[in-house]
């Protein structure tokens, strides 16, 4: 069953002189207990998605298509409508732990809040909840961290409070937007037994993250974000054994274990984006057809948009 369904997404961000096409024609789904990795680029429109599915946007935005939650249109509900199910069955993992804890508050209220909000529990009640949630996520001694401020948590434990806080109400879908941003390698490995922890509960994710070791850990199937578009959506076995699109293929190519080869090229502007395939200037494969806009392909249950498969 899909938790999430998003459909013929465009969020374009209009300014004085120009438009920003983010995102621009996508479509994806999340079924029940999956791990979804979205990977690209940076500027690649990945966290606006993310922030899209809980309007968590500016007033410049234009936003149409559909985001079905559970089978409603997020687009269509009131901001009440909204928060009843933002925080409560659709948790947000912001990507800077650091900037998104308040510094004068106790992490143990701060994570108790959404129980407080959502949940309708007293703050006793909560801030004992609390503490089991920590000793799950290995923040120990649980009952002396409730009660410290986010300057005496390392970095890595502040990333592990905010998931705490994410999955304290028990949510349908977790978004993490780059849970492992500015993280070193020896935190890396605890935040991906963070998120198999998480797996476990037959909880959702959408993990959103240009960190593609990460997402070969942990996602059940990877989705190629490009210039505002999905390129590919691949089981991650077949994904990082072979990829379809070109694109694909040059993101792991130029992973440090596979040689490093840069992407030739820059990534295109989302102003005034190529004609038909957004990939064309730097691809080896370019040909007349990719000045059309190619298709999404199926490929042995995987898709692909480009014109080599047709």
């Amino acid at each position: 069953m899909w938790v999430l369904v998003v459909r013929d997404l465009h969020v374009h961000f209009v300014l004085e002189n120009m438009t920003v096409k983010a995102v621009d024609g996508v479509s994806f789904h999340v079924s029940e207990g999956e791990a979804l990795a979205l990977i690209g680029e940076s500027g690649s429109g990945k966290s606006v998605l993310g922030m899209t599915i809980l309007r968590l946007l500016p007033e410049n935005v234009r936003v149409n298509g559909k985001i079905l939650f559970n089978g409603s249109n997020l687009l269509d509900l009131s901001e009440e409508g909204l928060r009843e199910i933002r925080g409560k069955e659709i948790a947000w993992v912001p990507q800077n732990p650091a900037t998104s804890l308040n510094p004068v508050m106790k992490v143990g209220i701060q994570v108790a809040e959404p129980m407080e909000i959502h949940l309708r529990i007293d703050r006793k009640s909560a801030v004992q909840r609390v503490a089991n949630l920590l000793k799950f996520f290995d923040i120990n001694p649980p009952e002396k961290r409730v009660n410290e401020y986010p300057h005496q948590y390392s970095g890595g434990m502040k990333q592990r409070a905010l998931v705490a806080m994410g999955t304290s109400t028990k949510p349908k879908l977790i978004i993490a937007d780059e849970p492992t941003k500015g993280i070193d390698m020896t935190k890396k490995v605890s935040i991906v037994e963070l998120f198999r922890k998480i797996k476990k509960n037959e909880l959702s994710l959408l993990l959103i993250t240009h960190d593609l070791p990460f997402a070969e850990k942990l996602a059940d199937r990877i989705a190629v974000m490009y210039c505002g578009q999905i390129v590919e959506v691949c089981n991650v076995k077949k994904f990082f054994k072979s990829p379809l699109h070109p694109y694909s293929k040059a993101l792991l190519n130029s992973l440090p274990s596979r040689g490093l080869k840069p992407i030739k090229g820059n990534p295109p502007s989302m102003v005034n984006p190529p004609k038909g395939c957004k990939f064309h200037p730097r691809c080896e494969y370019m040909s007349g057809r990719c000045l059309e806009e190619p298709q999404m392909f199926e490929i042995d249950g995987n898709l692909v948009r480009c014109w080599l498969y047709d």
